[in-house]
């Protein structure tokens, strides 16, 4: 049986674990398409990195092998210290994600859906852990509605309670406020850091919101074609490159306007 994790990281096992994320010259191809080429990052525990790029640039890759969903071509890929490629059910309890664009059965209510990911997860009492985390997310009232029967803000709302059933210590996000309005949007995003602070977790998301990733991100991996090619701070990318905002300099290096001596080398 899967255990549950602890409701909270000691300053300790921050400090003294391993990283929450490890990539040391990872290579995907996909037969004659090069999805990710040589990339490497490390990520410490108890931050929130942003993981940028155009379309195609390797982010969805790069978050399916952390999820070890995807084996690597060649390099390695470890999160809390385990080689996904081969130990992922060693951290599995560990860690969790979350996209708006992946359902869940549509037919089950939201508290049959949350029920079977919480088995899933071997939450210890699912009962409780769904009601503590209705709460804080304020979907209570949802609880006995049919999933497909939600609006896409209260999708979203479900989604991340799935998310935080097991209290992840690295959480993976793929886009977590698209197609979200712009009050629910800041409301999800305010859940985020609130549980990043509350849980000493680790949240490292893919978004194409340069505002969003400006307020919540400590450090964005800039990734093109794969490759790793800035990696820094939002404000510290936004004087790098001279523009007033972060989708400035994004539109830059997407189309291919950036100065080459600007340039992180990856590796």
């Amino acid at each position: 049986m899967i255990r549950a994790v602890a409701d909270k990281l000691t300053p300790s096992d921050i400090g003294g674990d391993p990283p929450a994320v490890e990539l040391r010259d990872v290579v995907k191809k996909y037969r004659t398409v090069e999805a990710v080429d040589s990339l490497s990052f490390v990520v410490k525990r108890g931050s929130v990195t942003a993981l940028l790029g155009g379309n195609g640039a390797g982010k969805t890759t790069t978050i399916a092998m952390l999820l070890g969903l995807v084996t690597p071509t060649a390099g390695t890929v470890r999160v809390l210290g385990a080689d996904m490629a081969r130990e992922r059910g060693r951290v599995a309890h560990r860690i969790n994600f979350e996209s708006p664009y992946m359902d869940m059965p549509m037919r089950l209510t939201v508290r049959q859906n949350l029920t079977v990911y919480a088995r899933l997860y071997g939450v210890r009492d699912p009962r409780q852990r769904i009601g503590a985390v209705s709460e804080t997310l304020q979907i209570a009232e949802l609880l006995e509605r049919p999933t497909g029967k939600l609006s896409a803000g209260q999708k979203t709302r479900v989604g991340l309670a799935k998310a935080f059933l097991n209290a992840p210590e690295v959480l993976l996000l793929d886009e977590p406020t698209a197609s979200l309005d712009p009050d629910t949007a800041d409301w999800v995003r305010a859940r985020l850091q609130d549980y990043a602070q509350a849980r000493g977790a680790t949240i490292l998301l893919a978004s194409h919101n340069m505002a969003e990733v400006e307020r919540i991100a400590d450090r964005v991996l800039m990734l093109q074609a794969g490759r790793l090619i800035e990696d820094a701070s939002p404000r510290a990318l936004i004087r790098k490159f001279g523009r007033g905002t972060l989708e400035d300099v994004f539109l830059d290096i997407v189309r291919g306007n950036a100065p080459t001596d600007t340039r992180h080398q990856n590796g």
